[in-house]
Order: structure tokens, then sequence, then C-alpha cells
């Protein structure tokens, strides 16, 4: 019999969250292996939607109230193994800040042709073409 450990896991969401051009990437205070920057994110919990799972994972980490827009995609993230979920987000009301200090050192508003020098190895394509449209560049 083979155990498959990614299934006990919970999916995880992400919050791509846009604001006067650049978009919110926030600093992990642990590292998961090369991912040290990244968007707001954490796992679904029972009975929540990916999307309300990226907004209330947005307010714990960063103290910001946003709402979700659009679902961009999903995907079983290559250097983590976890089911990814990617939903593109409006702000509402707040300001950035670490307000998790256990999850988060640091939050960044990072313009388009930045994203390369903070996620070295490329966004998933959906994100990005997300990205692409709607930042400035």
């Amino acid at each position: 019999m083979t155990t498959d450990t990614s299934i006990d896991k919970p999916g995880v969401s992400a919050a791509i969250i846009v604001r006067d051009g650049r978009v919110l990437m926030v600093r992990r205070a642990v590292k998961e292996g090369e991912l040290m920057w990244q968007f707001p994110a954490g796992g679904i919990e029972a009975g929540e939607s990916p999307e309300e799972a990226a907004v209330r994972e947005t307010l714990e980490e960063t103290a910001l109230t946003v709402k979700a827009v659009r679902l961009l995609g999903q995907r079983v993230h290559p250097k983590t193994g976890r089911e990814m979920s990617y939903t593109a987000c409006d702000v509402v009301d707040g300001e950035a800040r670490v307000a998790d200090d256990e999850e988060l050192d640091a939050v960044a508003w990072v313009a388009h042709g930045e994203i390369a020098d903070y996620v070295p190895y490329g966004l998933f394509e959906p994100v990005q073409e997300y990205l692409d449209d709607i930042l400035p560049h």
C-alpha cells in the first residue's frame, strides 16, 4: 500500500493583489526551500473556497482587507508539491504590513520589472499573464 501525503495537506490559496501599478509580495519568516518571497497565501480551511481563503489569509498576514475578483488558476506547485489556487484580489481597505510576525518578516509592493528579482524561477503562467495585463511595464 502506498501513502500519498499530499492528499492529507489542505490546498493552499494565494492572493494576487495589485494596487497603484504594483503587486503585493510577502517574505516568509521561515523559508520553504527556495521560496522566500511569495504572494500572501495559506491553507484553505474546511468549507472555504479558494477565493475566501485568499481574502482571509491576506487579512491575517498583512492586515489588508481585499475582495476576490476572480480565480486565475490552480496547479500542483513544482517546488512544494502542494495544490495551489491563485486569486486576483482588489484592495478594499488598509495598508499592507507584517501583521503575523511568526509567518512573515517583510512585505513589498513590487513593480512589473522587479518581479524576477523577487521570484527568479518565474511565476505560474496564468498569474504572470494577469500581471502582464494589469501592471504597467
